[in-house]
């Protein structure tokens, strides 16, 4: 374990994870593609260390080990044979804490998973994110912004792109799905991949097995709904670019050289 990344952590009872693996199907290599002179792994470990004192970044990868080393970023090895970024962080979280320091410190515990390709999230996101743990019973918070005419149909209609039902009146989601859906309101949203957990409750749910609808539309956050976990769900107007191909990335470089 390493003693600096431990004590780093250990003081502190939230802290933003970033699992980064370099085998991704649509984008090998994503981490480290560049946007104007910086990696997206950099991009993503500066932003959210405008809001969080302890950021780590958890990777399978030499290379991307090697790259975060050299800005000067925290960062830790994990296996390579995780399905999802929940397990990597579970595994992070392990590596720089005591099982005696999780038993007594778990359930007080806020576990940030921000997504190793959204270069632009902002640390106003994430305060929203971390204000729907005001709530003691919150267990899973994430982040939804509404379409608005700047977005064009195909936005809407992009399966890379998943959609959120949620009630309004309890803040939780009712529904994730990669295809077209509304509130009852008839706004649509868009789901910000990024979660908080409570760290007892990361724990369990990387226990729970894959779930039909899980598997159906491809999103592990069902695999929570469909066990009877509540993931309540906080709203952000500002707009991001997130990095699923190398054609994103053409898009995340015009759009920084306009709000960059």
């Amino acid at each position: 374990m390493n003693n600096e990344v431990y004590r780093a952590f250990t003081a502190k009872k939230c802290f933003g994870i970033i699992p980064a693996r370099y085998a991704s199907t649509r984008f090998p290599g994503k981490p480290l593609a560049e946007i104007c002179g910086k990696t997206v792994i950099k991009r993503v470990y500066e932003q959210a260390s405008k809001a969080l004192d302890t950021v780590l970044v958890a990777t399978d990868d030499d290379r991307i080990y090697d790259a975060v080393e050299a800005f000067g970023g925290k960062v830790v090895m994990t296996r390579p044979d995780h399905k999802c970024g929940t397990d990597r962080c579970l595994e992070a979280y392990q590596a720089i804490t005591t099982p005696s320091w999780r038993e007594q410190n778990d359930t007080d515990t806020i576990i940030i998973n921000i997504q190793g390709d959204e270069p632009f999230i902002q640390p106003e996101q994430i305060e929203t994110l971390l204000a729907c743990f005001d709530k003691e019973d919150t267990q899973i918070a994430t982040l939804v912004r509404p379409f608005t005419d700047k977005d064009s149909p195909e936005d809407l209609e992009n399966v890379n792109t998943p959609k959120v039902d949620w009630n309004k009146a309890t803040g939780e989601a009712k529904m994730f799905s990669r295809k077209v859906i509304a509130c009852s309101d008839g706004t649509y949203y868009r789901h910000i991949g990024i979660y908080a957990f409570r760290a007892d409750v990361l724990e369990q749910i990387t226990r729970l097995p894959q779930s039909p609808l899980e598997k159906e539309e491809r999103l592990e956050q069902l695999r929570w709904l469909e066990n009877g976990y509540c993931i309540r769900v906080g709203v952000t107007d500002i707009q991001t670019v997130g990095i699923d191909t190398p054609e994103d990335l053409e898009k995340a470089i015009e759009w920084y050289k306009w709000n960059g």
